[in-house]
C-alpha cells in the first residue's frame, strides 16, 4: 500500500516533463584561427574576434544541418550573432599594437540557435551522433590507400564520429560482400569497439568516375544504403581523398535525416511502462527529460507495476525512438500499442 501510494505521489509531479538538457560540447566550435588588422590593438582584437564568429556559426550551422539546407543558413549580422553566443575562449595569441592573431574557441546558446533556426523552419539536430565503426571496402574489406585517406582529418573532425576498422580485423570479414552483409556478420567486430552501428564505406571506379557506396547497419534495424559519384582525378588513388570527403558527408547526411527534427511536425503517443522500481521509474523520468524532441509527457494512469503516459514530441516518431534509445529507453509497437522500457 506504501508502494502503491509513493507511486501515485510521483505521478502527480508529472504533470510535464522537464526541459530537456542540452549537449553544450554540440555547440562549441574550436579552432578557428582569426587574424585582423585595426587602428589599434584593440579595434584589431575586437574586429578578429567578430570575423571568427561569423566562420565559427556557419561550421555549427552545418554540423546541425543537412546538406540540402546549407544554401538556407539565416543570414545574421554582428549584434544577432552576439544574441546566441555565450563566449569565446582564446589561444595561441599573438598581437601587436595594428595586428591581432589568436587560435579561438566560440560557445553558442543551444536555446538561441535552436530559435533561430525555427524561426527559419530549418530541421537541425539537436545531439550527438553516436559514435559508428567505419569498415573500408574497394570492393572488398582491406587496408590501403582507400582506409587511409579515411584517417585524414577532415574524417575524423566529422559531426558523426568514427573508429575505422582494424587492420588485424581484416582477416575475419574477408568474405563479406557489400550488398548482403547483415549485423550478425560485423557483431563481433561492434562490440569489439563497443558500437551499436556500422558503416561499410566501398569505393570502386568505373567509366571516369569513383562510386562511394555506404551501407549501415545497425543492431535491431533494417538496412540503410547511399551511394555518391566523385569525378575521377589523374587516378583512383589520387581521386581517393575527394571521395573520402564525400564518404564523410553522405554518412552525415544519413545520420542527420534520422536526427534532424522538423520543429512544424507535431504529435503524440500513448505508452504504456512497466516499471520494477521507484528508482527505474526515476530514470526513466530523467531519460524522458534528456531527449530534446520530447515536448511533455504526462501519466494518465497509474499502478504498482505500471504506468500509462501521454508523450508530445517534435519531429517524426523514428525520430523520437531513436533519441529515446540515445537516452537509455525503447519504445516499440505491439499490436498498435506504443510500449516504454528501460534498456538492461
Amino acid at each position: 500500500m506504501i508502494l502503491r501510494t509513493l507511486f501515485f505521489f510521483a505521478a502527480a509531479l508529472l504533470l510535464a516533463a522537464p526541459a530537456a538538457a542540452q549537449d553544450s560540447s554540440l555547440y562549441t566550435v574550436s579552432g578557428v584561427h582569426v587574424d585582423a588588422t585595426g587602428t589599434s590593438s584593440t579595434e584589431a582584437l575586437n574586429a578578429a574576434i567578430a570575423q571568427g564568429r561569423v566562420r565559427a556559426f556557419q561550421t555549427l550551422y552545418r554540423r546541425l544541418t543537412r546538406q540540402v539546407d546549407w544554401p538556407r543558413q539565416p543570414a545574421l549580422d554582428a549584434a544577432g550573432l552576439l544574441r546566441i553566443s555565450r563566449g569565446y575562449n582564446i589561444a595561441n595569441e599573438r598581437r601587436s599594437t595594428t595586428r591581432y592573431v589568436a587560435d579561438v574557441t566560440y560557445m553558442f546558446n543551444p536555446e538561441g540557435v535552436a530559435r533561430t533556426l525555427r524561426a527559419a523552419q530549418i530541421a537541425f539536430s539537436q545531439t550527438q551522433a553516436k559514435r559508428i565503426l567505419v569498415i573500408p571496402m574497394s570492393p572488398g574489406v582491406a587496408h590501403g590507400a582507400w582506409a587511409q585517406a579515411l584517417m585524414a582529418p577532415a574524417f575524423r573532425e566529422s559531426a558523426v564520429p568514427f573508429t575505422l576498422l582494424g587492420a588485424e580485423d581484416d582477416a575475419a570479414l574477408a568474405a563479406l560482400n557489400f550488398d548482403t552483409a547483415t549485423w550478425n556478420e560485423v557483431s563481433n567486430v561492434a562490440v569489439k569497439n563497443r558500437v551499436t552501428e556500422v558503416g561499410l564505406v566501398q569505393v570502386v571506379s568505373a567509366n571516369g568516375k569513383v562510386t562511394v557506396n555506404i551501407r549501415r547497419l545497425g543492431l535491431g534495424e533494417q538496412p540503410a544504403k547511399t551511394n555518391v559519384d566523385v569525378p575521377m582525378l589523374q587516378s583512383v588513388t589520387a581521386t581517393y581523398p575527394a571521395a573520402a570527403q564525400a564518404a564523410v558527408r553522405a554518412i552525415e547526411d544519413m545520420w542527420k535525416t534520422r536526427s534532424a527534427i522538423d520543429f512544424s511536425q507535431r504529435g503524440h503517443i500513448i505508452a504504456d511502462v512497466r516499471i520494477e522500481s521507484l528508482a527505474q521509474w526515476s530514470e526513466i523520468q530523467s531519460g524522458l527529460g534528456s531527449v530534446s524532441n520530447i515536448t511533455g509527457f504526462t501519466v494518465t494512469a497509474m499502478d504498482m507495476n505500471y504506468a500509462r503516459i501521454n508523450l508530445a514530441y517534435l519531429g517524426g516518431i523514428d525520430q523520437v525512438r531513436e533519441a529515446l534509445a540515445g537516452a537509455g529507453l525503447s519504445l516499440t509497437n505491439r499490436g498498435g500499442q506504443w510500449m516504454l522500457a528501460k534498456n538492461p
